[in-house]
């Protein structure tokens, strides 16, 4: 017998028990650290936004403007507004939405009582939510700039205790979603990642972040996120010589292709929603109108699509400006006889219609149709589809609108003139066919009837996404804003001491009252905490050309950073609107005052660690007490203002006029 190799049955069991220990998984162990700091910031910043936003249940100043816009995404009807993309107003949607809102309340009042089914808390939820995590955005923005959990700590006080940002997030409106945007675009490190070349994947983010905080203000995050866009250009030149072409294409499409087709995405979203035709209808080209559900689309179904001799058409005038008009003539005569200058653009020629009144000219009628958007020579006149210029035979004169608007005697009417040095694409001077009916009998009583009865062709004019988009877009950034006074409306010098305030609601029989002012404590460090970081960033920058250097290089570039974060936040959400042309509030001022705060607490870390000697440090810690403290007293004062309630007296009322310049309501009984 030869010998095997057997193993004993312990030696088996040792075996197995091993095998099976090699194959049990040991357990995933997350170790997680709680700033239990935050946390407490967090939470109060969460009851400060959160707390009675159901009261009052009633209008509140721009819900009125807002509430219009969100009652047609529930009805899915179309608008436009030019005051920025649709993401802000799809927010608010949303929170209807979840609310359970059905669109139905009219919105033509401040001060107007909600209707049962109008879900207030809902409505003002999102804001509210915006507002309350913007409090730890702040702490955690300063601590990624590199200053002390302390120095945080301060930021964020000021940030809670503010009152204009409290009552700007109470509301259903649209600043505080923009901050919550713009502080969560510089936490994501952009600035950092510039510095110390950190991810891509951040620096996309911080943009695509930066880009959700344009939907208010006309645009007005734009300009920080061109801001954010120049300083990445530059790293990312920097990176040419450094690094591979691959890492430098990767951090372009994180930069601009994919914050241009998040971009994209939201109007998408808008579009796909709003498929009912609604009051901007006529704003909109025909072919845009033509593809919503009802309106024209309901008039020119049917039609026929080519032109024919003896269609009856309706001819719309491409542009929009000053407003939609159709061409069409008034059975009264011009009051005077003059030359074939036009009564309102004399350098250009008169246009008239007429009935024949026994008056024959035939060389005067003739108009030539010459198809503006043509592609080939063989395309024909087409309904909604084709542009045309109406060319006169005789003079060459082009039809077109004048921009003018006739006296009493022409029903204030937009003049039509005839212009003979019309050159390249105009709007004024380019027409699409509507309405189009056409009749083949020969009778003229079964011709008439013929026109008037729906015809049988059907026309697909379904215009693609990007069509849609690009017209919109258009429309939206060259559409004339109203600019007309407001009883509160301010300019942007007014609003860095804080010379106005808003009433945002009035109790329509007692003194309760709601206003939009802000904490003047806070108001004031900040402009002092703005000069003292410009003094700081001057005398630093010309002893460092002296080859003198005061501070470590470390601490030159930190201080940087935080000046292009806090102090370049401030100018480029601030600066802007002195360049602009419309109607101003005090809430527009209110992302540029968010960077403004965070830099009152990071000036005084520098002060205090680099400038002062440790007698006067003692100092300052003094000061820093007394002013937390009368930030903190300024809040309560003021608290009733902010949140409502409690109602005070007149006599109360007339105490919290600090200035001359503040508009403070009360009734006296």
């Amino acid at each position: 017998m030869s010998k095997r190799n057997e193993h004993t049955p312990n030696q088996t069991c040792l075996k197995q028990r091993g095998t099976m220990l090699s194959s049990i998984k040991l357990p995933i162990v997350i170790r997680a650290e709680i700033n239990l700091v935050l946390v407490v910031l967090t939470a109060l910043g969460v009851f400060s936004r959160l707390y009675g936003i159901h009261f009052p249940k009633a209008v509140v100043f721009d819900e009125v403007y807002y509430g219009q816009f969100v009652s047609l995404y529930m009805k899915r009807v179309f608008f436009i507004d030019e005051s920025g993309p649709p993401l802000g107003h799809m927010i608010l949607a949303f929170g209807a939405y979840i609310g359970g809102f059905d669109g139905n309340f009219i919105w033509n009042r401040i001060g107007a009582e909600y209707s049962s089914n109008v879900p207030v808390w809902s409505l003002r939820l999102i804001p509210a939510l915006a507002g309350s995590l913007s409090v730890p955005l702040c702490y955690i923005l300063v601590v990624e700039l590199g200053y002390s959990h302390l120095t945080a700590l301060g930021a964020t006080l000021l940030f809670l205790m503010e009152n204009s940002l409290i009552v700007q997030s109470r509301f259903m409106l649209l600043e505080s979603v923009l901050i919550f945007f713009l502080l969560l675009a510089e936490t994501m490190v952009l600035f950092v990642s510039y510095v110390f070349g950190f991810h891509s994947f951040n620096v996309g983010f911080t943009l695509i972040s930066k880009l959700c905080s344009c939907p208010r203000v006309k645009y007005m995050g734009l300009f920080t996120y061109l801001l954010l866009l120049g300083l990445a250009a530059v790293h990312m030149w920097q990176l040419i010589g450094d690094r591979a072409l691959s890492n430098v294409l990767t951090r372009f499409l994180a930069l601009v292709v994919l914050p241009l087709l998040l971009y994209l995405g939201f109007f998408y979203v808008h579009l796909t929603l709003l498929y009912r035709s609604g009051p901007h209808d006529q704003m909109m080209s025909s072919a845009f109108q033509a593809s919503l559900e009802g309106g024209l689309a309901r008039i020119t179904q049917g039609q026929p699509l080519e032109m024919a001799y003896g269609s009856q058409v309706t001819l719309r005038s491409v542009s929009s400006k000053p407003i939609p008009c159709w061409l069409h003539s008034h059975k009264a005569n011009y009051p005077i006889r003059h030359d074939v200058a036009a009564p309102m653009s004399p350098h250009a020629q008169e246009v008239s219609g007429y009935i024949d009144f026994n008056v024959s000219m035939p060389a005067q009628n003739l108009w030539k149709v010459d198809i503006a958007n043509r592609e080939t020579e063989q395309e024909v006149w087409k309904t909604i589809l084709s542009e045309v210029r109406l060319v006169h035979v005789k003079t060459s004169a082009v039809l077109k609108l004048s921009g003018s608007a006739l006296p009493e005697w022409g029903f204030r009417q937009l003049e039509v003139v005839g212009d003979k040095i019309y050159k390249g694409y105009q709007p004024t001077g380019v027409w699409n066919v509507e309405e189009h009916r056409y009749g083949r009998s020969q009778e003229q009583k079964e011709r008439e009837l013929e026109l008037h009865s729906p015809t049988h062709i059907d026309i697909n004019r379904n215009l693609t996404f990007m069509a849609k988009f690009l017209e919109l877009q258009w429309r939206m950034l060259t559409v004339k804003q109203e600019t007309s006074e407001h009883k509160y409306s301010s300019s942007p010098l007014d609003w860095i001491t804080m010379d106005t305030n808003i009433a945002y609601w009035l109790h329509h029989t007692g003194n309760a009252q709601i206003h939009l002012m802000g904490n003047l404590v806070t108001w004031s460090l900040g402009n002092l905490a703005l000069m003292g970081y410009l003094l700081l960033f001057l005398s630093y920058l010309l002893r460092r050309r002296r080859k003198i250097e005061d501070i470590p290089e470390d601490t030159w570039r930190q201080l940087l950073l935080a000046g292009v974060v806090c102090a370049g936040g401030w100018a480029v959400n601030y600066l802007p609107f002195f360049m602009m042309e419309k109607t101003l509030f005090l809430y527009h001022y209110l992302p540029a005052l968010t960077f403004q705060i965070l830099l009152i607490p990071v000036v005084l870390e520098h002060v205090h660690t680099h400038v002062l000697c440790t007698s006067h440090r003692r100092a300052l810690h003094g000061a820093v007490l007394a002013g937390l403290s009368s930030v903190y007293l300024t809040f309560w004062k003021f608290s009733p203002l902010t949140y409502g309630h409690p109602e005070l007296s007149a006599e109360q009322l007339d105490s919290l006029r600090w200035k001359d310049s503040w508009d403070v309501l009360f009734r006296r009984h």
